[in-house]
């Protein structure tokens, strides 16, 4: 659950400070042109959040304020730049289709469907197991992380 206040809340962010952006300059532009004044502050605001803070803080805002860190696979380290920026891009591709993928799976359990139910990943969580992060990356609670640490600790020790 933690996990999903954290997403809505760096949308909610991410929304609002475009909005706040843009808002002088929307009387002066037709709808479109609201459309692209708005997206561009989005995807910035985003890849800012996701990956620049991410590199910085150990977890973009919403994450960082639900005591979440995002750690690099297997060894629970900070994640590099590459592995980020596919997060990133990953969530910007998954996220959006998630209606459909919705759709699919409700008309495939019913009978009435294109085919087998979706996978795990186009279900639901691309986190979940059996589905593989794509980018290598894990999101843990910070006191997790910190207990995994101090447990490794005394066994080197």
């Amino acid at each position: 659950m933690r996990r999903y206040l954290a997403v809505g809340l760096d949308c909610y962010l991410c929304l609002v400070i475009a909005g706040l952006l843009a808002r002088p300059h929307v009387d002066a532009t037709p709808l479109p042109g609201d459309v692209a004044l708005l997206l561009g502050p989005v995807l910035a605001l985003s890849f800012l959040n996701q990956v620049v803070l991410t590199a910085f803080a150990g977890g973009g805002a919403g994450k960082l304020i639900m005591g979440i860190r995002v750690v690099s696979l297997p060894d629970g380290g900070r994640p590099g730049p590459g592995q980020l920026v596919r997060r990133w891009l990953h969530g910007l591709c998954w996220l959006p289709l998630q209606p459909w993928y919705g759709l699919r799976a409700h008309h495939a359990r019913k009978g009435d469907g294109p085919g087998p139910a979706p996978r795990c990943c186009e279900e639901g969580d691309p986190y979940a197991e059996p589905c593989a992060d794509p980018a290598g990356v894990r999101q843990v609670r910070r006191s997790d992380l910190a207990a995994r640490r101090r447990a490794a600790g005394r066994a080197a020790a």
